[in-house]
């Protein structure tokens, strides 16, 4: 059986740079802000402020980690390490269970996307096609996986740049409102700036929270990058400043030059300010723009679960055979196994629809705040090891810890608390502690516990 050093490490700086801004920016920007707008309005500013604070504190402790033992699993492996090993084994299954269940959400967008262009062609063909295309890529080699992402990730970030240089202009200089400056008072005279009080903010964090989801996959690509300290620590303390930009000055321009409560009824809040600078193909544009961030996310998916199932292989919390890699390095079994399980969401698309996307969104939902909460409290225990002596020092560090770590613990449960006050994500927290426990049953049943503790005996590396 191979070890993890048959992973190769061909992603550059530019692919590890592009790929944690990709992973920032996806659908629900483009799409979902219009749903937050309207249940925050102008306030929904400081949600994304106040959550990338939050993002910002656990992508530091993740590349923290990361930095000091840059392997394929990331934070399994750390939660393994740091916490248990019940803890590496629930976490690496239940982020895989959410990639497998966003990819199946992300494959069924891509058929509602391309039915815009060609409405007679059943929408279940290109999500059939988009999983044959990126599932491809991923078995080349993981340089394939990292130029798809490089492309996909600049495709959203041109867009996001030009739309907010004009939105500036038609503040500023009434670029395409006959030369008069629209300013910003719209950010306060539609009943405020918190025109839905506090409880209109809070239940908007949950969704401005997820629109952040699969930022984390940058620590699992620690096990392939050609300078792992180097780009993880440039893209992780670029990572705040970067959600600033274009999450924040996106939506302060959007919001600016139309009043809050008129977003979301013409669709995209971009559709909106493009069709307004006098660009006819504005609709069309960002249909292009959210079906590569669809198929940037299909992407980042098909990488992530093959990792991570790679990675459960050598714990012994996986079939062993999953932890082999071809002559290219990159984890094909684990990878087609993934690919195998996505062909389930192709299924759903066909026999339901309308459906599937709503709910499968939904259930993905718990798994993200576990995997944060697993980094961070991996991270505690990364720092009292540290102090210990048994970790080496990393040339990233989480600021004003341990105070910044508990208080973005004390944000996701925040969230969790949200989410039960609202019927459409309440499902999430039904499913995903159902979840958790049949795994935990899986693992006392199959007694994955006692593998673990003799693979450490028999590898006391």
């Amino acid at each position: 059986m191979h070890n993890g050093d048959d992973l190769h490490r061909g992603l550059e700086e530019r692919h590890v740079s592009l790929m944690a801004l990709g992973a920032a920016i996806g659908v629900g920007l483009f799409l979902g802000s219009a749903t937050a707008i309207r249940l925050a309005g102008p306030a929904i500013l400081i949600s994304y402020i106040v959550c990338g604070l939050a993002i910002f504190i656990i992508m530091r402790a993740l590349g923290e980690m990361a930095v000091v033992n840059p392997v394929a699993g990331s934070f399994s492996r750390y939660a393994h390490d740091h916490i248990g090993p019940l803890a590496g084994y629930l976490t690496g299954w239940t982020y895989w269970f959410m990639w497998i269940v966003t990819c199946m959400a992300e494959i069924t967008a891509v058929g509602v996307y391309m039915h815009v262009w060609y409405p007679d062609v059943p929408n279940w063909i290109w999500a059939l096609s988009a999983l044959v295309i990126m599932g491809a890529a991923n078995f080349i080699a993981v340089k394939m996986y990292g130029e798809f992402e490089f492309w996909f990730a600049l495709v959203k970030v041109i867009t996001i740049v030009l739309m907010i240089v004009v939105g500036v202009g038609t503040i500023t200089i009434g670029l395409g409102n006959a030369g008069i400056s629209t300013g910003i008072h719209n950010l306060w005279t539609n009943g405020g700036f918190f025109p839905n009080g506090a409880k209109g903010f809070f239940l908007a964090l949950p969704m401005v929270a997820f629109a952040y989801g699969g930022i984390e996959v940058l620590g699992l690509t620690a096990g392939e990058a050609k300078n792992p300290t180097k780009s993880l620590s440039r893209a992780v303390n670029s990572v705040f400043w970067r959600i600033l930009i274009f999450y924040v000055g996106a939506l302060f321009v959007i919001m600016a030059i139309y009043p809050w409560n008129l977003i979301g009824g013409q669709g995209s809040p971009f559709v909106m300010l493009f069709t307004r600078m006098g660009i006819p193909a504005a609709a069309g544009i960002i249909n292009f723009v959210v079906l590569t961030a669809a198929l940037s996310s299909c992407n980042s998916g098909i990488f992530s679960t093959g990792r991570m199932l790679f990675n459960l292989a050598q714990q012994g919390h996986a079939p062993a055979t999953l932890a082999q890699t071809g002559k290219s390095g990159v984890p094909r079994r684990a990878i087609f196994v993934s690919v195998a399980l996505l062909l389930i969401g192709v299924v759903l698309n066909y026999l339901a629809p309308s459906e599937v996307f709503t709910w499968l969104s939904a259930i993905s939902a718990f798994a993200s705040v576990w995997t944060w909460g697993a980094i961070l409290l991996a991270h505690i225990g990364f720092r009292k090891n540290r102090g210990r002596g048994h970790v080496s020092p990393s040339a990233i560090r989480v600021p004003l810890y341990p105070l910044t770590s508990y208080l973005a613990i004390a944000f996701l449960g925040i969230v969790l608390g949200v989410m039960a006050l609202s019927p459409d994500s309440r499902i999430a927290l039904i499913i995903g502690p159902l979840w958790i426990a049949g795994l935990i049953l899986v693992y006392r049943t199959k007694g994955f516990g006692r593998l673990t503790a003799q693979r450490q005996v028999a590898d006391p590396s």
